[in-house]
């Protein structure tokens, strides 16, 4: 992903800080969450393989929770800078980490954002539930028009397409 150094969003704009439907609670990916979002991320570490593209290497077998805690640092300076908005998906009554959503800067100019996001194997059945929950949530409550899911509503080829064949 290209580095992200400047604000998104509007400066008027207020970031939704948490979400809550019948199946999800969404609050801010962040250290806190950190031994809850290690399990499900270790849980399910061969579906993720490729979540962010073909050239993402992340998850790694060998993460480490200290290594994990040190890239929820990073999400939650993006999100505190405006840079970029990561939450981690709870169950409705906040007890399991199911997984996480991860909004961007878009990588192309068609576009105003990026949106990436995992449920872990356990909960897979509740895949389409959350990519429904996300897309009204982001309709409803944030200001972008044109949003990409790329390697969800774009494959992986159409969006290198669309990038130019650059380096994902």
């Amino acid at each position: 992903m290209k580095k992200m150094n400047k604000q998104f969003v509007p400066a008027i704009f207020t970031v939704p800080i948490t979400f809550k439907s019948n199946h999800f609670c969404f609050v801010p990916l962040a250290p806190k969450v950190a031994v809850e979002d290690y399990e499900a991320v270790m849980s399910s570490l061969e579906s993720l393989k490729g979540i962010f593209g073909k050239y993402s290497d992340w998850p790694k077998k060998s993460l480490t929770l200290n290594e994990n805690i040190t890239d929820l640092e990073q999400h939650e300076a993006e999100f505190d800078g405006r840079l970029a908005f990561a939450y981690s998906v709870f169950n409705s009554s906040s007890t399991l980490c199911l997984g996480s959503i991860y909004i961007g800067p878009s990588q192309s100019s068609e576009f105003n954002c990026d949106v990436f996001y995992w449920i872990r194997d356990s909960h897979n059945h509740l895949e389409t539930d959350l990519k429904n929950e996300i897309k009204k949530w982001l309709r409803d409550f944030w200001p972008f028009k044109k949003i990409a899911y790329p390697g969800r509503d774009i494959s992986w080829e159409d969006w290198e397409s669309i990038l130019g064949a650059v380096d994902l």
